[in-house]
């Protein structure tokens, strides 16, 4: 918003002002300086002053900002996750970090010549990054999906059981 300049200049300043606040107090969460009660209750004026922020957005004369704070309104709650739900991140860098290996394999290898071929990629990487977080051995898995597959049987789920 920011880079777009005027009207929608304002709005990302104030955003990323907004946002410089959340870190500050995310990153004394994460060194044990705040509780997560402490954090919420820090927390809530940024939250409110996002939300006046992002509605004062969706009356810009910029209709890509509008569209943008409008987007987020609806899905706000979404935003705030990380504070109340423990292991949730106010970031997706997890998120790109698991993506970045299937970006080199396709860099690497040119990618796939069918989307039947990309679907398969997608899945493989998807049970690897699966089966490394929760320290299985992939081979061991695969093979396990391939001998219940030969025996016409369910294969071995990869949802961990939390119960």
């Amino acid at each position: 918003m920011i880079d777009r300049g005027q009207p929608g200049k304002a709005v990302g300043e104030s955003l990323l002002e907004q946002s410089n606040t959340l870190f500050h107090l995310w990153h004394q969460f994460r060194e044990g300086e705040l509780s997560r009660k402490r954090l919420r209750q820090a927390i809530s004026p940024v939250r409110e002053a996002v939300k006046r922020v992002l509605r004062a957005g969706e009356k810009s004369r910029c209709r890509k900002t509008a569209g943008t704070c409008k987007e987020l309104l609806g899905h706000e709650e979404w935003l705030w996750t990380f504070v109340d739900v423990e292991g949730v991140e106010p970031t997706n860098n997890e998120a790109e970090r698991a993506e970045r290996r299937g970006v080199l394999l396709r860099k690497t290898s040119g990618g796939t010549d069918s989307q039947q071929g990309s679907r398969f990629v997608e899945r493989v990487l998807t049970v690897v990054d699966t089966c490394q977080r929760q320290g299985k051995k992939v081979l061991d898995y695969l093979s396990a999906c391939i001998e219940t597959w030969r025996h016409d049987r369910d294969p071995p789920c990869l949802v961990p059981n939390t119960s």
